[in-house]
């Protein structure tokens, strides 16, 4: 009777581990199953973000052109062309700038109110996706870029052209929310990886992109019925399939029991559009002290450092024609060496960070940026010590390329993880939205300082003020 018992006793412990192995296995499988699936949300994110970008630069290097193409058309009649262009002369005398910089000038000051609308709309976009999911205000942001485009194929005046532009600025956020469900699509150990690719996705787009641009539009006469229309209709299928492929296979990845109720009035309003609240990431609910604490500082970092490393991005272009006598070709075939060189890091390096990884990554790439500016300012100099201008500009390019490639990508991961998934779409939405004021004013007074004082020390003062930053971040304790 005992080794009956006993015998029993041992066939249930057996019958116990075999249902704890066998659950086990099921918790393994369930896991396995969601990686895969969460990879392969990432990988067509990437997409998504690709496909935005490729059609978004398409329209880069055509500007001056379109500018042409408007001015003949518009330009001895008193319309929002010649408005705009009487501004941009006025800043041209205040400032000293050269005519045939004008269309340069034209043309930063439409993207200057292209993320100032970024600025306008990333925080409340991403704070409505925390409420009602990321694929619902993912969609309708997409829709309004396919609409941008489309308006551009038929702007035969440039009114239509500017309001195509508004729209497009207005949609722009489905950047941070593409962000977002990078960020609720993955955890700390891979959320570095994640951006990365996102990091990728902006490489490769500003590569290719407005090199197809150029291609779509080349024999074009300037005195066609509606110019540029080619690379607007191919900038609109783009759109279209990126639109299919967010409708058809991307799923939602803020699942409801996750998401924070959310009610606007006009008081809470400002909470998105106030650059102080922005700062302090008032929008982004149930944070702790120390999370609020870190969030406020690297928005702070965050924002000087855009400010100041977007106003001397911009005015690379005027050192190279202006001091080197780079054609567009030439300036062209810089920034396709400045694309690759980011595109490899970024597909290679930076996709195997962890997330200490990528708060070293951070700390590393603001540090030189400094570096990178301080050479450019060596290269603007007739005589510099040691090297020859042209190998001055070339170092700093190569170090502006190494810290471009890890800086906004890693210190965009390192903010995701200060906040809660439902609270992410709020924070990403913030942080994009200082990201665009910074990138709206800083070419503004970059381009001010480079005429009234030279291409030298605008980039002396700059890389001083960039050292800033980097301080600031290497102190910053995020545990």
């Amino acid at each position: 009777m005992d080794s009956l018992e006993t015998n029993g006793e041992v066939r249930q412990r057996k019958d116990k581990k075999n249902e704890i192995s066998n659950i086990n296995d099921k918790d393994l499988k369930t896991k396995d199953e969601k990686k895969k699936s969460n990879g392969k949300v990432i990988g067509l994110i990437f997409l998504s973000i690709l496909l935005d970008l490729l059609a978004f630069t398409m329209i880069l290097p055509l500007l001056p052109s379109l500018l042409d193409y408007y001015d003949k058309k518009e330009g001895n009649s008193n319309t929002l062309y010649t408005w705009l262009l009487h501004a941009v002369q006025r800043f041209q005398k205040l400032t000293g700038a050269p005519d045939r910089f004008s269309s340069v000038l034209f043309g930063g000051a439409l993207g200057s109110m292209y993320s100032f609308l970024q600025f306008l709309t990333s925080p409340i976009v991403g704070s409505l996706s925390d409420a009602y999911g990321r694929k619902p205000m993912l969609l309708i942001c997409l829709l309004g870029i396919a609409l941008s485009h489309g308006l551009w194929s038929y702007a035969s005046t440039f009114s239509l052209f500017v309001l195509a532009r508004f729209i497009g600025g207005l949609s722009k956020a489905n950047v941070s929310l593409s962000m977002a469900v990078v960020t609720d699509a993955s955890d700390e150990k891979t959320r570095a990886r994640g951006m990365a690719l996102v990091g990728l996705a902006f490489s490769i787009g500003f590569i290719v992109g407005p090199l197809a641009g150029a291609w779509f539009a080349k024999n074009t006469d300037l005195s066609s019925g509606l110019w540029g229309e080619r690379p607007a209709l191919y900038a609109l299928s783009l759109s279209l399939a990126n639109v299919a492929l967010v409708t058809f296979f991307i799923p939602e990845t803020l699942s409801k029991d996750k998401r924070t109720p959310l009610s606007l009035s006009l008081s809470k309003a400002i909470d998105f559009i106030s650059p102080w609240h922005l700062l302090r990431f008032t929008a982004v609910k149930n944070l702790t002290a120390h999370q609020s604490k870190v969030l406020s500082r690297l928005g702070l970092i965050y924002f000087i450092y855009l400010f100041i490393y977007s106003g001397l991005e911009f005015t690379i272009t005027f050192l190279t024609h202006h001091t080197f006598g780079y054609t567009a070709m030439q300036q062209g075939k810089m920034f396709l060496v400045i694309g690759l060189i980011m595109a490899v890091l970024q597909g290679g390096a930076a996709r195997r960070l962890s997330a200490r990884g990528a708060e070293r990554a951070a700390k590393l790439a603001l540090i030189l940026t400094p570096f990178s500016f301080i050479c450019v300012a060596f290269a603007a100099i007739q005589r510099p010590p040691i090297f020859s201008p042209l190998v001055w500009l070339w170092a700093g390019l190569v170090l502006f390329a190494l810290s471009t490639a890890f800086a906004v990508s890693c210190m965009t991961a390192l903010a995701t993880t200060q906040a809660a998934g439902a609270g992410r779409g709020a924070v990403l939405g913030a942080l994009r939205s200082l990201g665009a004021l910074a990138r709206a004013a800083g070419p503004l007074l970059a381009s001010a300082v480079y005429w009234c004082s030279g291409a030298a020390t605008t980039y002396t003062i700059g890389s001083i003020v960039l050292i800033l930053p980097a301080v600031m971040l290497v102190r910053l304790k995020t545990h």
